[in-house]
């Protein structure tokens, strides 16, 4: 049946529970529950029906499952392409071709094709030669361990779930999130651009060596450098197939060059080549310019001299004068390869390091030389052209094994990724490195033949033209796949700035990316020097290895879920130690670089996390979020904070208008300048209702977030939905904060329309919130009149921040204005502390001690002690107390006598508010903030108008007011 006939099948079609058939039941969102149950009889399950719209049957899933395509990269978007473009409908769909590379040809031959390389052909016989069969060993050993463990991790990731096109990006991107994922895959690219530098600068080594040296010209490298890059980037962008397509040529080449070499060893066994090289002494003589390894020859029944000699002396006759060094030493021939019973093997086991312009000197030949006498005719001995140690031999050889991802980077053209990547890469890795290691040679070039060349069978041309077509097939590969890594990256929009990159031909091809590319090859080129190309592209090539090592280490670690590999011979100590190499080999390959690479890959990251686009693919790195939220709760739980590591943790109670935006903005501006961004925040607020009717409104209630975000306020935000908001803020209040990680501050605004009828309720549950603060032993702060108070990008320029401290509730006086002046907005104004003497106390002592207290507390304030004398209670303070007390209705509901008490007591602590108020206006009306102890609400809960009244006595005329009320402990110490 086709999706036509389906269609028009309607309800009536009968169906079997394919769910093909089900689909466009599902989709018809709009049908009537008449029409819907139509449509699902006999088709569904009834007892499910109501649910097919948004939960699909299992036959779906499973359907979609096993029809997936892991299509090339760029594929699905030429195919949706080609739809858009207004085909016929008549017109089929173009088949698009199905992934059908396996593990030899998709994984295994391309990693081989990598590894094997320049380095190989041209380095590897000098590094031996230079670091000795054991330095060399533990270079190679060192080297292939790293890419062999993290081939192992990389074997982990890639069999973790179905991998799609983008190989090595995809992987470290989707484990480690996206800043991981950009940042390393910049490097990599970088790694693979100069990868292609590098290839391109060997090619022009064996060209102008080896093949045609009558061709060398100055800056010879750059000069023909930039001709073959431009040549190979032209083909790159004009026949991309063609390159895929001369792959397999360059693999041959590669093969048969390294099966010509252990064919040549095997015939020299029988057959030692003839590889003469002319020493001097000790020292080794260029070749060219002389024919006869000898000083003089026999000729006619006499002395001759030969052309070696004349390149010495003054003249060609016996008694002609000539260089001392030549004078006292003889003249040697010796075979270059000697054969491994000759003894050269333990001649050469430990390092022979050169420093630039040294004589190359044949270990256990003695020579006879004037330390004092001047050096003649070097441009005749054979000199070091590099200054050699052992870390610049492990740079110089690191990238001659890297390559282990070239059959990752092809993923998404694998049948089978999840099997293939495993088994080729491990397979690739374990026969290069067993070449690798079995293969030191001595020498490096001499005579204008390779040293492995000479060796070769059945001629020393085919490890030569084998050498030359293989490095120019690996610049192709590289300029090939470096601009597609960068067009995946783009299109990924983790990096804004790169999106320019992600466009192409119309075939999708990188057009932009390939002449970013070539650029960045350039710089390369110019470089003009295998030798100091390959430690960068070792940094850059090093920083992918450690966090493929990385994130399977974290998988690993922290056991999530979704981490299911179905490669199982992996152990996160295997991917630390993979991870530990790669960073001790960055640094001892070049430490400079290795600092280069590392801030190149910390600016992209902040870049991603600034500035980059938002994606959410489920990184690691959250898991180690809440592994180490997890470890650290446990760890507050252990006892309660000491006083020197005691700081505000702040629920902030905000109340919602009817639109459901918060009523105070300026309590978070508050509780900005307060924490200055440190320490826990949570904003909650309550919802009337039931949570299931009500769901929907707590989440747009949830908006608040935003609101955080605008004020810079760093913390959560918590909804709670309950039948009234006495309720609700007594749960906030409770179950606010996890494990040891809870809020012990409250900050709630003040009720300023308390007065009125209609928010009789709300001053009530103000008032209960001071009782369960104080209950719960937590600090509450009250600010009066938060309209007034300033936003965060306010500026006092000058003022001063006043406190009154009148009883000692654990320091918390003390503490908020010194955390205020953190913050830019009250940086500039200063604190002044006053206090109140009663009628016993001697002001000058407590001053004194004051001024102490804050001298070992590290506080810089000024000291006042305010002394308050007996006076007669005013009219004033009655007629306030009787409008408190009309507004209670005390009088309806208390014997006489007890009336007569209570209005003694109210009229008593009216007349002190009054009083203290009188002093604070004389003292602090001009201050931008005054801070002052609050008093507890009355046990008697009648009493509670009065209670208000008191503080609104205690307040009257002051512009902003900070109410403190402590949590019984103390929070601020001397000692340190």
């Amino acid at each position: 049946m086709t999706d036509t006939e389906e269609g028009e099948g309607g309800p009536n079609s009968q169906g079997d529970g394919n769910p093909k058939e089900s689909s466009p039941f599902i989709n018809s969102s709009s049908a009537s529950d008449v029409e819907k149950s139509q449509q699902y009889d006999g088709k569904n399950m009834a007892l499910f029906e109501e649910e097919m719209d948004n939960s699909p049957m299992v036959s779906s899933i499973l359907s979609s499952l096993a029809n997936y395509s892991n299509l090339p990269q760029g594929s699905k978007e030429h195919e949706e392409a080609e739809n858009e473009e207004g085909a016929a409908p008549s017109k089929k769909k173009p088949a698009v071709k199905a992934p059908s590379l396996g593990t030899l040809m998709g994984v295994y031959l391309p990693c081989i094709q990598n590894i094997f390389g320049v380095i190989l052909f041209l380095r590897m016989t000098w590094m031996v030669g230079i670091g000795g069969v054991f330095g060399s060993f533990i270079i190679v050993f060192m080297c292939c361990s790293t890419t062999m463990l993290t081939a192992i991790s990389m074997s982990a990731i890639a069999t973790n779930g179905v991998v799609p096109a983008g190989g090595s990006y995809y992987m470290i991107s989707r484990s480690l999130g996206p800043e991981f994922g950009g940042a390393v895959g910049i490097c990599f690219y970088l790694g693979t651009t100069f990868a292609g530098a590098m290839y391109i600068l060997g090619a022009i080594e064996l060209l102008l060596i080896y093949i045609l040296p009558q061709a060398a010209m100055l800056n010879n490298m750059r000069v023909y450098g930039t001709i073959v890059l431009s040549f190979m980037a032209t083909v790159v962008f004009v026949g991309v197939k063609y390159v895929n397509k001369l792959a397999l040529v360059f693999l041959a080449c590669v093969i048969l060059s390294i099966l010509a070499v252990y064919a040549g060893v095997i015939k020299t066994a029988f057959e030692p080549p003839v590889f003469p090289v002319c020493i001097l002494g000790n020292r080794t003589l260029i070749s060219k310019g002389f024919d006869v390894c000898a000083k003089v020859i026999e000729r006619d029944n006499g002395t001759v001299t030969t052309k070696l000699w004349k390149i010495f002396c003054d003249s060609e006759f016996l008694n002609a004068t000539c260089d001392e060094y030549f004078a006292n030493n003889n003249v040697s021939e010796i075979q270059g390869i000697p054969g491994v019973s000759s003894g050269i093997l333990a001649e050469n086991l430990f390092g022979y390091y050169l420093e630039k312009g040294d004589f190359l000197e044949k270990r256990g030949i003695s020579a006879m030389q004037d330390p004092d006498a001047p050096i003649t005719n070097s441009n005749r001995y054979v000199l070091a052209d590099i200054t050699s140690f052992f870390t610049l031999l492990v740079g110089i050889y690191f990238p001659s094994v890297t390559g282990i991802m070239a059959g990752s980077n092809r993923s998404g053209d694998l049948r089978d990724a999840q099997k293939s990547i495993p088994i080729g890469t491990i397979a690739a890795i374990t026969t290069t490195s067993i070449i690798c290691l079995s293969d030191f040679r001595f020498g490096e070039g001499v005579d204008g033949n390779l040293v492995i060349g000479t060796l070769a069978w059945p001629s020393p041309w085919v490890i030569v033209i084998g050498s030359f077509f293989s490095t120019c097939g690996a610049g192709l590969q590289s300029l090939t796949g470096a601009p597609r890594l960068l067009q995946a990256i783009s299109r990924d929009s983790v990096i804004p700035f790169l999106k320019v990159f992600g466009h192409g031909k119309a075939n999708g091809e990188p057009t932009w990316a390939l002449l970013l590319t070539a650029s960045i090859c350039e710089i390369g080129i110019i470089i003009a020097s295998l030798d100091a190309v390959a430690p960068i592209l070792s940094m850059f090539f090093l920083m992918c290895y450690m966090f493929v090592n990385l994130a399977c280490a974290l998988q690993t670690l922290l056991r999530t879920p979704n981490w299911r590999p179905r490669f199982k011979f992996y152990h996160w100590a295997l991917s630390f130690l993979g991870m530990s190499l790669c960073l001790s080999l960055m640094f001892i390959c070049s430490w400079y670089y290795a600092i280069v690479a590392m801030v190149i890959a910390t600016c992209i990251y902040k870049y991603i996390e600034f500035a980059g686009a938002e994606k959410e693919w489920g990184d690691g790195i959250r898991g180690i979020s809440l592994s180490a939220a997890r470890f650290a709760l446990m760890r507050l739980e252990e006892g309660p904070p000491h006083t020197k590591n005691w700081r505000p943790q702040i629920m902030v109670l905000v109340s919602m208008d009817s639109e459901q935006n918060v009523e105070q903005p300026r309590l978070l501006s508050l509780t900005n300048q307060l924490k200055a961004g440190k320490g826990l925040t949570i904003v909650g607020t309550s919802v009337v209702g039931t949570f299931l009717n009500n769901h929907a409104e707590a989440q747009k209630a949830d908006q608040v977030r935003t609101l955080m975000e605008t004020e810079k306020v760093k913390g959560f935000s918590q909804v709670v939905i309950s039948s009234n908001l006495r309720d609700g803020t007594s749960h906030l209040i409770q179950v606010g904060g996890l494990g040891g990680l809870k809020h012990n501050t409250v900050l709630v605004s003040w009720p300023r329309t308390w007065k009125q009828a209609e928010d009789n309720l709300r001053f009530r549950n103000f008032i209960e919130v001071v009782r369960e603060t104080t209950a719960a032993s937590m600090a509450l702060l009250v600010p009066k009149n938060i309209a007034a108070y300033p936003s965060n990008g306010e500026r006092f320029t000058e003022g001063h921040i006043d406190v009154w401290w009148i009883v000692h509730d654990g320091g918390m006086l003390m503490l908020l204005p010194f955390l205020l002046r953190q913050h830019k907005v009250w940086r500039k104004c200063k604190m002044r502390i006053f206090t109140v003497a009663q009628m016993d106390d001697n002001s000058i002592q407590m001053k004194k001690d004051l001024i102490t207290f804050l001298y070992h507390l590290r506080i810089d304030a000024e000291v006042e002690v305010v002394e308050m004398h007996d006076s007669d209670i005013s009219a004033y303070t009655y007629e306030k107390t009787l409008v408190m007390e009309q507004r209670s209705q005390i009088l309806k509901q208390m014997h006489l006598t007890k009336n007569e008490m209570e209005r003694e007591s109210n009229v008593r602590r009216m007349h002190t508010a009054l009083r203290l108020n009188e002093v604070i206006m004389k003292k602090s009306k001009e201050a931008k903030l005054v801070l002052l102890n609050m008093p507890g609400p009355p046990k008697n809960r009648m009493g509670e108008e009065n209670y208000m009244e008191f503080l609104e006595v205690l307040t009257e005329g002051l512009n902003r007011v900070l109410l403190v009320r402590g949590g019984g402990r103390e929070v601020i110490t001397i000692y340190s």
